[in-house]
């Protein structure tokens, strides 16, 4: 299913993060990890993006979604992926991320990814009525601009 316009940015987010994940592997993979530079852009991208990305989804999008009890174990299992993908943030922050640690890392961010866009990206568009879209869209262009 295409994409609906008003969950687009958080897409777009989505596609730079997965890149930073498949950088990640494929350093990993060769053996030719830079630990320090691989963590350093991980922080980078979560202080200028995701931190941001979190916090729209979690003030604008889940409580929507929320609203639909077939949505609710999803959306309470993405909080406490939300929880998880912090605090390897978090690690990255102190260096402390070896190549398995992050490479564990970069695979569970790309499930993350994942499931958002097949699961619950998916089923907000065909619950959602095309109101509720924008008004969606409109909430999470505010929350993801505070952030410039």
């Amino acid at each position: 299913m295409l994409r609906d316009r008003n969950l687009i940015p958080l897409s777009h987010q989505h596609q730079h993060a997965l890149a930073l994940c498949v950088q990640i592997d494929r350093a990993v993979q060769a053996g030719a990890a830079d630990l320090d530079g691989l963590q350093a852009q991980a922080r980078t991208m979560f202080n200028l993006e995701i931190r941001w990305h979190f916090a729209a989804e979690e003030e604008v999008l889940f409580p929507e979604a929320a609203a639909y009890p077939e949505l609710q174990p999803l959306v309470k299992e993405l909080l406490s992926q939300h929880a998880t993908l912090r605090e390897y943030f978090a690690r990255a922050e102190r260096r402390e991320l070896n190549s398995d640690t992050l490479r564990e890392f970069a695979q569970f961010l790309s499930a993350h990814i994942r499931k958002e866009e097949r699961e619950l990206f998916e089923a907000c568009q065909k619950l959602f009525s095309p109101e509720k879209l924008a008004s969606v869209g409109a909430a999470l262009d505010a929350a993801l601009h505070r952030s410039l």
